[in-house]
């Protein structure tokens, strides 16, 4: 199925959503990342950021033969700002997520404030199976079969990290700087794990939009469709109805003769839709992808209930929601000019796919009439079945709560945790899996009830509102204080003045 879709919003629908299947499997994970609407080029980057490429270890867990091969991993570094290493002045890591890392730098803002504020040197990993971070030489290698993803993992993601960023110091004669990891989304789980497994290796951690909590039952499975349905029904009830009482309209539509037909012209389908589904999944897609991005100045939720509430006198359900359509995240410009965009049915093998299918299994569903939505529960064994057609692989839903923790967070990071922000806006569904409450006095949770998705860490604007100006002021207060104790450790240790 395709609908209008701008050409400049076609890479965020394909990176948003990963799994989005057809009515004979279950929809999977909906992970939103901090992606932008156009991507960038290399070359558009400020020539302060220079690429390099580090010999990255394959498996760090394993002294198999096939363990010592390597693969070149792509990272991006800047020294604008720097200090200098004999002023141990901090490293600022940006933990790449899933794409290349040169799509976020424009975005990343906040980092590169931190880097002016403090001193600090900027250096941008990306995330292995990523962008131009492929093992076996390339992605169609890489993505061949499970042996070749097999070395695919966060915690292999981390570990590169851990030895970019140590080899790295060691080639500037930087081991006195402290660093500090930055990322958003999965890059702010990987943020917070960095500060979790690897304490010596960064002294503290932003960890923005990151649902650690949305693995196993710590966090109800339908709360992230909750909070799209609150966005939406906080701005407008009318606009809240009319979208739950259009899924009915649509698969009735659906059922009379040329009715697919008759939906496809409602919605200006770019080609014919093969059924009620597409069209639901496409739909549910462009209020998850609203909400999730519900940020200002644009705040997408208020286009979509303004249009559909908009709708001029007599028009229908359909006419009204088909209104909001075309001027959410994946609407806009005219049926001439609207773009293919893949069905997300089961033959999308990309890399996040790979990861909901291996560890990070979230399970998102909701039942019949808790929201906005029609009912779609979480099922693992449906899940299985589709991982295992897809890559010959069964999930491990238990495994991050293993390997990183989350039940009882806060006596557990309590005990042992330091130097972590989780940030959070509560308009972004993904909160709700966030960490919400202060669970030390180092780690700390500072979220806004106004932002959604990882916009603490973007541009600054002289537009910005107070309540975001004070959640970024508050969390660069907090890093200072960070960087502050460390190097008053680090005088007392080696008696020697730091100058920043």
């Amino acid at each position: 199925m395709a609908l209008q879709l701008s050409y400049q919003l076609l890479p965020l629908l394909l990176l948003l959503i990963t799994i989005h299947v057809s009515a004979t499997y279950p929809r999977s994970i909906r992970f939103g990342t901090m992606r932008r609407p156009t991507r960038t080029q290399e070359s558009d980057l400020p020539p302060e950021f220079v690429s390099n490429y580090y010999r990255q270890t394959l498996d760090h867990f394993n002294y198999k033969p096939e363990s010592y091969a390597t693969f070149q991993q792509k990272y991006v570094i800047n020294f604008k700002y720097w200090g200098g290493a004999n002023t141990s002045s901090p490293i600022f890591v940006y933990t790449g997520e899933e794409d290349a890392v040169t799509l976020d730098i424009p975005y990343a803002g906040l980092i590169v404030d931190l880097a002016s504020r403090f001193k600090g040197l900027l250096l941008y990993i990306e995330h292995r199976y990523y962008g131009d971070s492929m093992p076996f030489g390339s992605a169609d290698e890489a993505y061949r079969n499970s042996s070749t993803l097999g070395f695919f993992s966060s915690t292999q993601a981390l570990a590169d990290y851990a030895q970019l960023i140590t080899d790295v110091k060691k080639n500037l004669s930087a081991e006195n700087c402290p660093v500090v990891a930055v990322g958003g989304s999965y890059g702010g789980m990987l943020a917070s794990w960095l500060r979790l497994k690897y304490p010596h290796i960064a002294i503290g951690a932003l960890a923005s939009s990151a649902p650690i909590l949305y693995f196993d039952d710590i966090t109800p499975q339908d709360a992230y469709h909750a909070v799209v349905t609150k966005d939406f029904r906080e701005f407008s009830e009318s606009c809240y109805n009319t979208i739950k009482q259009s899924w009915w309209e649509i698969d009735r539509v659906a059922a009379q003769p040329n009715g697919l037909q008759n939906l496809s012209n409602i919605f200006s389908a770019c080609s014919p839709l093969n059924s009620s589904e597409e069209l639901k999944n496409y739909l549910a897609m462009a209020y998850m992808i609203s909400a999730q991005y519900d940020n200002p100045p644009d705040n997408p939720v208020s286009k979509v209930c303004g249009a559909i509430d908009g709708a001029p006198q007599g028009t229908d359900i359909l006419g009204r929601v088909a209104a909001g359509l075309n001027v959410s995240f994946l609407g806009g410009g005219s049926r001439q000019h609207c773009n293919y965009v893949d069905d997300f049915k089961p033959t999308n093998k990309s890399g996040w796919t790979w990861q909901t299918c291996t560890e990070m299994v979230m399970p998102i569903g909701h039942a019949d009439n808790d929201t906005m939505f029609q009912a779609d529960p979480f099922d693992l064994d449906n899940f299985t079945r589709t991982c295992e057609a897809l890559f010959g692989v069964t999930p491990r839903p238990h495994w991050i709560t293993t390997e990183f923790g989350g039940h009882d967070i806060k006596s557990v990071l309590g005990n042992f945790a330091s130097n972590i922000i989780f940030s959070n806006g509560l308009r972004d569904p993904y909160s709700v899996g966030g960490v919400l409450e202060d669970i030390s006095d180092s780690v700390v949770a500072v979220y806004t009830k106004e932002g959604a998705h990882c916009l603490d860490l973007e541009n600054a604007s002289p537009n910005d509102p107070d309540w975001l100006v004070a959640q970024r002021q508050k969390e660069m207060k907090i890093i200072e204080t960070w960087i502050e104790e460390y190097n008053a450790k680090l005088i007392k240790k080696t008696g020697n003045r730091i100058g920043l």
